[in-house]
């Protein structure tokens, strides 16, 4: 199953120098998609110097096509409010959206897809 990589684990990996054997795997195993939306959020998480050369390396992942569908991720933001869950962002949201449209999983270090998973059913790799 493809693997969405959230912009936390890029983030960990390419600015702090963290080894995260679970990115190495995903991306060894050809499972690793992004999207439009992460690339956007990471691009100021970068260091300078080495912007252009991981912008134009993450280019070459698979990338999937955003369709949002909004009164979707309306009915996301009820539950989750329903549920006492009011820190979950829209672009949280459509991230999980994202995955859920194209059956991949998300990798990702924030834990609000952890607190969302079982309201509006994402998988999340371990």
């Amino acid at each position: 199953m493809p693997v969405l990589v959230d912009t936390s684990v890029w983030v960990e990996y390419f600015r702090h120098g963290k080894n995260l054997e679970r990115l190495d795997f995903i991306i060894d195993e050809n499972l690793v998609v992004t999207n439009d939306l992460i690339l956007a959020e990471l691009i100021p998480f970068l260091k300078v110097r080495n912007q252009n050369k991981i912008i134009s390396l993450l280019h070459n992942i698979n990338k999937l096509p955003i369709n949002i569908n909004w009164q979707q991720i309306i009915e996301f933001q009820y539950k989750c409010l329903k549920r006492g869950l009011n820190g979950v962002g829209i672009p949280g949201l459509i991230i999980a959206q994202n995955a859920k449209q194209n059956n991949c999983e998300i990798y990702s270090l924030d834990n609000h897809f952890q607190l969302i998973k079982a309201i509006i059913k994402i998988n999340l790799t371990a």
